[in-house]
């Protein structure tokens, strides 16, 4: 594993604190007064479309953007006025692309290790170890841009943890992985965070991939519309999750209501609603409209059901919106 080069007053501050924090392009609102904290090693999700806020964020927290208004801090330090102090802490993997494709995976990793003023025997370790975890040792030798999309991100993400931070930023970290990668990935992150107490925060608009965090803040139109471990946030939703088809919707949504003094949501030419004994209601539903009912599922409270219940549509759609 990798060595931890902080010193103990960096490590036991290994955390993000976020504090009101608003930013503006020009006359649109990108994030709106967001406050939350990510607990020393934990792994912190940001969930939410694209649009949603999460690329400005991500790119405050890694000091590309000025803070515009409140306050943050990494690692216990002040990201309005020691960023420069900040970089030396954190990993970044942002996700467009930054390796020099004429160059060798074990080239590029080369010299992202002299950013940090690492060479000699460290670096060779350094390089060794994050190849082996990765699963990049066979490919040191390839040429960057002969590799396949999911092989650059990995090697995008073995720059990031050269220099062994105790804080780590991952923007949309799975873009371009398949299925097994993923895992292997999620399986390091893990590892990481268990065996060197890594604080990881990542942004996703991944379902699947929100599942792995230890807590998640779901971000809408810059808003922090949701803060919790996704146990505790499915579990908001408060009962079974019913989607109910029908002809006229709209016709049959107010007839509902009358019948059961419930409203659903309309939720993309559907009605969608929640109730604590959802394989009752639905029989209850079926037996009083037979005929305007055309079909009907029946599951447990998801992620997605989440952000619906916050935001009325569906996840996909507020990306179209955004």
């Amino acid at each position: 594993m990798l060595s931890n080069p902080l010193p103990q007053e960096a490590t036991t501050a290994a955390r993000i604190c976020v504090t009101d924090i608003s930013h503006r392009y020009g006359e649109r609102l990108a994030l709106n007064h967001l406050s939350f904290e990510v607990r020393s090693a934990e792994i912190f999700g940001l969930l939410g479309p694209n649009g949603g806020g999460k690329t400005t964020l991500f790119r405050l927290l890694s000091t590309l953007l000025p803070l515009q208004s409140g306050h943050a801090t990494i690692a216990g330090l002040d990201l309005s006025t020691q960023a420069r102090q900040i970089r030396t802490l954190i990993g970044v993997t942002f996700q467009s692309p930054s390796l020099d494709g004429k160059l060798t995976v074990q080239e590029n990793l080369k010299h992202q290790a002299h950013l940090y003023g690492i060479s000699g025997g460290l670096m060779r370790e350094r390089i060794a170890s994050v190849l082996q975890h990765l699963g990049l040792t066979d490919r040191k030798a390839d040429l960057a841009e002969s590799l396949s999309g999911g092989l650059k991100r990995r090697v995008e993400i073995a720059k990031g943890l050269l220099h062994a931070p105790q804080v780590l930023l991952l923007d949309e970290p799975s873009t371009g992985l398949d299925p097994g990668a993923r895992h292997d990935l999620w399986k390091y992150l893990k590892q990481l965070q268990r065996e060197q107490g890594v604080t990881i925060l990542i942004t996703t608009h991944l379902m699947e991939e929100a599942e792995h965090c230890d807590r998640l803040g779901i971000l809408h139109q810059g808003e922090l519309i949701s803060l919790g471990t996704p146990d505790e946030l499915r579990a908001s939703v408060g009962g079974d999750c019913l989607t109910i088809h029908a002809e006229h919707p709209e016709i049959l949504q107010n007839q509902i209501t009358e019948k059961f003094g419930v409203t659903p949501q309309e939720v993309n030419h559907s009605l969608r609603l929640e109730h604590p004994r959802g394989h009752e209601f639905l029989k209850d539903l079926i037996d009083a409209f037979p005929e305007q009912v055309t079909s009907v599922s029946l599951g447990k409270p998801t992620l997605e059901d989440v952000f619906i219940h916050k935001t009325g549509h569906q996840f996909w759609q507020a990306e179209e919106v955004e």
